[in-house]
């Protein structure tokens, strides 16, 4: 039996008119639905389209909308509306591809942000087991660890491994705990990431990382129901550490292909070989249209 398909929606706000163009919002829809087809789906057994519209009232019956907005509006991440269905929320920030790549990829994964898996407890001086929440970008949701799609920069994300048992240290290797291959073991969180659980109590606990080191604060408290998902609190409480983290590159320019101090430039090569294609294939058409073969 095939996997049910799932249909994302990429959309620009009315509050972004004239900066966020729709070729920009095409290209970027294509960049997602590349990354989920080629890289996401085989790993998590996860089919689904990524189509860009001009606005809300075009988006079909049946889609995920991602709406793309004003930066500083609040309620980032993804929600829930009135009939229980999935919706996503993205300031236009200098980073706001790799933004819509992590929220698709995570609604794709959890549609209602409450997916819980059991292991082992990260905190040294809390050891038991606790039910995590499966957030597939956040342990390794820093922009510098992402890569680029069709010169697009988009988020890595974690495989089902990423719960597994520590191997011995003499296998390493042995598993892929993230697309990148950055993460290097289990339940581990990388700088500018985190990840959050539950123990048995009800009392929910994250590891942050977003200082010099990994941290383990005092409990965040028990699960707040007026905000519809788990998810959608979680991100409540750990919104100050990731607006940190996003302000430490407010001084790049917002623009469709973003890139990283010192990255080969995906942008400018990817643009080349699009408008170099393009005119070929225009001269082609055109000796077509003239009667040529």
């Amino acid at each position: 039996m095939s996997n049910l398909l799932r249909n994302v929606a990429l959309v620009p706000d009315e509050n972004i008119a004239g900066q966020l163009s729709a070729s920009a919002v095409e290209q970027v829809a294509a960049a997602l639905q590349k990354q989920v087809a080629r890289d996401f789906a085989p790993i998590w057994s996860i089919t689904a389209t990524v189509d860009a519209f001009g606005s809300l009232d075009d988006v079909p019956l049946g889609y995920w909308p991602i709406l793309v907005g004003e930066e500083g509006q609040g309620g980032g991440g993804v929600h829930l509306d009135e009939n229980n269905q999935p919706y996503a929320l993205v300031d236009f920030t200098p980073d706001w591809t790799i933004t819509a790549s992590h929220e698709c990829l995570e609604m794709l994964a959890d549609p209602f942000g409450n997916r819980l898996v059991a292991g082992d407890g990260p905190d040294p001086a809390r050891p038991g087991r606790v039910e995590f929440l499966v957030e597939v970008c956040d342990p390794c949701e820093a922009p510098a660890l992402g890569y680029t799609v069709n010169g697009i920069r988009v988020s890595d994300f974690y495989t089902p491994q990423y719960f597994d048992p520590s191997l011995p240290a003499e296998s390493p290797g042995a598993a892929r705990y993230d697309f990148r291959g950055h993460l290097k073991a289990p339940r581990e969180v990388l700088r500018g990431g985190y990840l959050s659980w539950r123990e048995p109590d009800g009392h929910w606990f994250q590891e942050k990382f977003f200082g010099v080191t990994p941290n383990f604060p005092p409990s965040i408290g028990r699960f707040d129901k007026s905000f519809g998902s788990l998810r959608s609190w979680i991100d409540s409480k750990s919104l100050t550490e990731r607006q940190q983290v996003a302000k430490q590159r407010a001084a790049y320019p917002k623009q469709v292909l973003v890139m990283l101090p010192g990255e080969a430039d995906d942008n400018d090569l990817a643009t080349q070989a699009a408008k170099q294609k393009a005119g070929r294939l225009r001269e082609q058409i055109k000796a077509v249209r003239a009667g040529g073969k």
